[in-house]
């Protein structure tokens, strides 16, 4: 009845229609999860995870960034985490909404400084945090800023004893749309 020319590109129309029917979902699962950056990029073991709870649309008010740091960037103890933004990202923090989880389980927080003139986030937990576990720090009642881009934050240490020096741990490449 058809050639097979005819056949194989009627079968060639339906094989990408279904990829792309397929592939919709996937798109808005992904929403809020890192991307893939092919150009000007951070080195592959100094990339963070993290995930925008509430989609990561610009301006937006009330969202939540989890950035995350695996157990084996823990080498040593943790007494201050120090998170550091470009002077474009104009987004805004709330310090008193910011939660330190350490092993999946909520840890007490000393203070939390937002030094905006040096965009930085400073958290103090109570206890070092252990070396060797993972962490996530979540920003709460955080403002995307009004116009969206790609954000690098990075995460940098002081251990309990160290000279008061920070030490860096990676980046977390945040993209607001």
């Amino acid at each position: 009845m058809f050639s097979n020319s005819v056949k194989r590109r009627i079968l060639s129309g339906v094989a990408i229609a279904g990829c792309l029917v397929a592939g919709l979902p996937l798109v808005s699962l992904a929403q809020g999860l890192p991307g893939l950056t092919i150009f000007g990029g951070v080195k592959g073991e100094d990339n963070l995870s993290y995930r925008l709870d509430f989609g990561g649309s610009a301006g937006a008010w009330g969202e939540r960034y989890r950035l995350r740091i695996p157990a084996k960037k823990m080498k040593l103890a943790v007494a201050q985490f120090a998170i550091s933004y470009p002077d474009y990202y104009k987004g805004e923090f709330d310090p008193k909404s910011i939660e330190l989880r350490v092993k999946d389980k909520s840890v007490k927080i000393q203070e939390v400084k937002w030094n905006k003139e040096n965009f930085v986030l400073e958290i103090f937990p109570e206890e070092p945090v252990p070396a060797g576990s993972p962490v996530e720090i979540w920003l709460e009642n955080v403002r995307n800023p009004r116009f969206g881009g790609m954000f690098y934050f990075n995460c940098q240490v002081i251990s309990p004893g160290d000279a008061p020096l920070l030490r860096y741990l990676g980046t977390w490449v945040i993209q607001i749309t």
